[in-house]
């Protein structure tokens, strides 16, 4: 049986259901602004804020109006876990495997993630943020830091991501990528990691060991 150390796991749309809602922030802020973008708020998924401003909002002042909006509207979001994450997490910690959050989301909204969920983010031994990556998904730079983070070889890792770009630098890193269809279709996704599933609804340790067994040799 091929066994796992490491779990390294995408936040917003992966464990927490938010992409709905920061597709909206996003959608009204490239309206306002940047109205020639077409479909910026799915342009932007999975990159860091400060990828999102030297990319399409480079004025300062709009840097600073779109910060501070930002800010009310992840105090206002909800951060509903996604349907069998909190049980899944307990038991591959319970085999042993240490567990990362791999978000390219900044400390400030961690913060806010942090006092929403006290009791899920303790499950995890490690949180990294856009702050300790010297560049963002789709880079493979994320996911070979928290590989590093717990000591483990690439191959005894297993990535869980939901978007484009981080199913991207989860495959780039070399790493098991197992793909979260909660917001792209299976058809979409299928291509771009090791393996779909829709959620973490009974999906366990040995289930993870079996997946894996599936896809070596």
């Amino acid at each position: 049986m091929k066994s796992f150390k490491a779990a390294l796991f995408d936040l917003d749309g992966t464990l927490v259901d938010t992409e709905h809602q920061y597709t909206i922030f996003w959608a009204e802020t490239g309206k306002k602004y940047r109205p020639d973008v077409p479909n910026l708020a799915q342009a932007i998924k999975g990159t860091t804020l400060v990828q999102i401003f030297q990319r399409y909002f480079p004025d300062k002042q709009w840097q600073r109006e779109i910060t501070e909006a930002l800010d009310r509207w992840e105090a206002r979001m909800t951060y509903d876990i996604i349907p069998g994450a909190l049980d899944f997490v307990r038991d591959i910690r319970s085999h042993g495997v240490k567990c990362a959050i791999v978000t390219s989301s900044n400390i400030k909204k961690m913060d806010v993630f942090r006092n929403r969920q006290p009791e899920f983010c303790a499950l995890f031994d490690r949180i990294l943020t856009s702050e300790d990556f010297a560049a963002s998904k789709p880079n493979p730079d994320c996911y070979l830091k928290g590989a590093e983070t717990f000591g483990c070889t690439i191959d005894e890792c297993v990535v869980f991501e939901d978007a484009f770009t981080g199913l991207q630098a989860g495959m780039s890193a070399g790493i098991f990528t197992v793909g979260l269809t909660t917001y792209n279709s299976r058809e979409a996704i299928s291509s771009l990691c090791n393996h779909a599933i829709d959620n973490f609804v009974g999906l366990t340790y040995d289930g993870v060991t079996d997946i894996l067994d599936s896809h070596s040799g």
